[in-house]
């Protein structure tokens, strides 16, 4: 559903806990005005990110950032996005209405080699907002980098390179043994594993996963194990990998590049939102973006599956919706 008008006002026509991820990503507070020519016919997209104070441009999001906390389901989650430079009263804003508010850090660019006076900005700030100390992710990954590809599969088998993943407890976690013996046996981490050839593995501070799953993986010959002493290790083999799982920091996705086609004056990549739609919602739920803008985020939802739901006040951002985005 793509829908102009105010954003608070149609906000409050959704039910209560209905969407799964909302993505928020309004002006920035810069203090300019933004302007883009999308079309043939010579009309502009533009908006205006002037206001008279920070109190004026807090009151604009503090009321929009409450009706998608009350949209959103207890699992949900709420991805606000804003500049680095301007982080501040976003965070504050969030913390007011939801309970867990964690910042994911995007870094958008290179470098800035036309700034002589200041650092050149490079990072933007997209807080995840939830209700639920552990609302719903899905994992997602980030290329593997240089150093870690020349140097982790260095091990080979029959079946190819591999790096070794941990199989037991660190020394920096321990397990109660009365509470880990009350468990079932497949929730159970403390026991003792005997090879054939009669050496015997009781790791101190416990296995990461149950005696069960780690006989399965000796039985497909997917655990290393050492010439002589030493711990136990998951084969990861490298034509396999996914690649590692997602940090806070996002340094593998670029912002839209200068003379590339662009809908909109601040149209994020595609790719930023498939991640973030990726990870906080399943096939089948809603996602919803109250200022849509280039419809980035219901093409993304689109893409994957979801429903989705785009207002904005601009008439010619809801035509680059239908007409650029064919929502």
């Amino acid at each position: 559903m793509i829908k102009q008008g105010n954003a608070l006002e149609l906000l409050q026509e959704l039910e209560e806990s209905s969407i799964a991820t909302a993505y928020f990503d309004p002006p920035f507070n810069t203090g300019r005005d933004f302007a883009l020519d999308s079309s043939t016919d010579g009309k502009k997209v533009k908006f205006s990110d002037k206001w008279d104070s920070d109190e004026a441009y807090q009151q604009f999001i503090d009321p929009v950032v409450s009706e998608l906390a009350r949209v959103l389901k207890p699992d949900g989650s709420l991805f606000f996005h804003i500049s680095a430079a301007e982080m501040f009263i976003p965070e504050l804003v969030c913390r007011r209405h939801f309970k867990n508010v964690k910042p994911i850090f995007w870094k958008k660019s290179r470098s800035k080699n036309n700034v002589k006076k200041k650092l050149g900005a490079t990072i933007d700030v997209i807080f995840q907002c939830s209700a639920a100390k552990e609302p719903k992710f899905n994992p997602v990954y980030q290329p593997l980098d240089a150093y870690y590809l020349e140097n982790s599969y260095k091990n080979k088998d029959d079946r190819g390179y591999y790096a070794l993943g941990h199989l037991v407890n660190g020394r920096t976690r321990t397990i109660d043994p009365a509470d880990d013996s009350a468990k079932s046996e497949d929730k159970q981490r403390l026991y003792s594993y005997e090879h054939t050839d009669g050496r015997v593995w009781t790791p101190p501070n416990g296995w990461r996963l149950s005696k069960t799953s780690l006989l399965e993986l000796i039985e497909v010959k997917r655990v290393h194990f050492p010439l002589g002493k030493g711990n136990l290790y998951r084969k990861i083999y490298k034509h396999e990998s996914k690649g590692k799982p997602a940090t806070d920091l996002w340094d593998d996705i670029h912002s839209i590049a200068q003379g590339s086609e662009r809908f909109y004056p601040t149209q994020k990549p595609d790719k930023l939102l498939e991640r973030i739609i990726e990870m906080s919602s399943d096939p089948g739920d809603t996602v919803l973006d109250p200022m849509a803008g280039s419809g980035t985020t219901p093409a993304a939802a689109r893409r994957l599956g979801r429903k989705y739901i785009a207002f904005d006040l601009s008439e010619e951002a809801i035509r680059v919706m239908k007409e650029k985005r064919e929502l």
